[in-house]
């Protein structure tokens, strides 16, 4: 014994279901209808606080940090030569030249052809000590800045240190003994 009765849109249901009829209405809806628009390749658009695009036929974010994801990661062909990058040594060359390692060989043999070899790996020198020292200076800022004065021992014992520095001169003297050494160092670079 059925405890309900069937309603006509759930009998029209049945039957379109068993005739083979799937995609047939039941019901009539009133009142709504959804906005659609086509889009397409390399189009920009926001919605729902999210900003789409096209790319290769595939729907996709624009996400904030995609200018870093294309820097991080290492494509899988080199972009001068179009040759697959699976050598030992493409990695560590691609972050440094964005080329595969057989290139930069090329690239630096030219040089040496030129005569300009020894000028560009002093460049290179220069640029990583600057980097270098940009690291250390930000370093030593940020432990200087710290403005918690609790530290925890190895014990577990919350420590309270009174007293402390001048981080007004500490900055300073910082900042400026990193302005020295970067004169130095431009300065190499241009000797």
């Amino acid at each position: 014994m059925l405890k309900k009765e069937f309603r006509k849109k759930d009998v029209n249901r049945a039957r379109n279901l068993i005739t083979g009829n799937t995609n047939a209405s039941t019901g009539t809806q009133i009142g709504y209808k959804k906005e659609t628009k086509e889009y397409k390749e390399g189009d920009v658009w926001t919605e729902n606080r999210k900003t789409w695009t096209i790319k290769n036929g595939i729907k996709q974010t624009i996400s904030k940090l995609d200018k870093i994801k294309k820097e991080v990661f290492m494509p899988l062909c080199c972009p001068e030569c179009s040759k697959v990058m699976k050598k030992r040594l493409d990695k560590p060359h691609y972050k440094l030249h964005k080329k595969c390692y057989d290139c930069v060989i090329d690239f630096e043999g030219k040089l040496r052809v030129r005569g300009e070899y020894d000028n560009y790996i002093k460049n290179l020198k220069g640029k990583n000590s600057i980097d270098i020292l940009n690291e250390l200076e930000s370093t030593l800022l940020d432990a200087v800045n710290v403005s918690n004065s609790s530290f925890v021992s190895e014990d577990g014992v919350v420590e309270r240190w009174v007293g402390g520095i001048d981080k007004n001169k500490f900055t300073k003297e910082i900042k400026e003994a990193a302005k020295v050494k970067r004169e130095y160092i431009n300065k190499q670079l241009n000797d």
